[in-house]
């Protein structure tokens, strides 16, 4: 039953019971008990024309998801201080498998530039965020993200082999930083930070700036705020859990 919610996609939202039943192969019957169990409850809803689209309940759960994050619950003020102090966007980005998806955001900028609107999952093989996280991950997971995303490592000059990019991640855990200039979205700067849980990185907080700004003093002094931000949130989501 959870593999049909699985198919639900930002390029495929919507879906038919017989491109369902194809795709997974499922028995008439049992496709139709497991969409009727769905329908019931509120995660899947039938739209007009006959395809089926995720219903809300799933909007509900986001709700509450939110409610009870306690990472949401401490971010909120250090956003809020960071866009004041600067025109950018600052964002939360919570990670899964090979996906990294925004569960927070505050934006100061006239025209916020960022291609991380809430909810919206984006890939680890490009960008700030992305090797914020990996670089503090410990080898058994960071090596099969390296394999999967090496062409794209080494289009962003990360490291044209595993041993220079490496060398990368290291300069990161150091710097307690990571900084790209338009790899995600064309223009803009995102400098993030690992938001650590005992060491190991549960998330990231990264501002993102227009890339007409990027004077390498206001970078330095962002990246230092976001380290020192993410680390309070750490802090603070930690004591919020108990």
């Amino acid at each position: 039953m959870l593999a049909l919610l699985d198919l639900f996609s930002e390029s495929r939202p919507l879906w038919t019971p017989d491109e369902l039943m194809r795709e997974l192969g499922y028995t008439r019957p049992t496709l139709y008990r497991y969409l009727k169990s769905l329908k019931d409850i509120g995660l899947l809803m039938s739209t007009r024309d006959g395809r089926l689209a995720l219903g809300p309940r799933v909007v509900e759960m986001d709700y509450l998801s939110r409610r009870a994050d306690p990472l949401i619950a401490a971010a909120a003020p250090h956003l809020a201080r960071l866009t004041a102090a600067h025109p950018c966007t600052a964002l939360i980005v919570r990670w899964y498998g090979d996906k990294m998806l925004c569960v927070a955001s505050e934006s100061s900028a006239p025209n916020p530039v960022s291609s991380y609107p809430r909810g919206r999952p984006m890939a680890m093989g490009r960008g700030a965020i992305a090797r914020s996280i990996m670089a503090f991950l410990p080898k058994p997971q960071l090596m099969p993200l390296l394999e999967h995303y090496a062409d794209d490592l080494r289009q962003v000059g990360v490291g044209a082999t595993q041993e220079e990019v490496l060398a990368a991640f290291k300069r990161i855990r150091r710097a307690g930083v990571a900084v790209a200039f338009g790899e995600v979205t064309p223009g803009a700067v995102g400098i993030a930070a690992p938001i650590l849980d005992s060491g190991y990185p549960m998330a990231s907080l990264c501002v993102t700036i227009g890339g007409q700004r990027a004077r390498g003093e206001l970078i330095d002094r962002i990246g230092a705020e976001v380290r020192e931000a993410s680390r309070l949130i750490a802090e603070e989501a930690f004591e919020i859990s108990q």
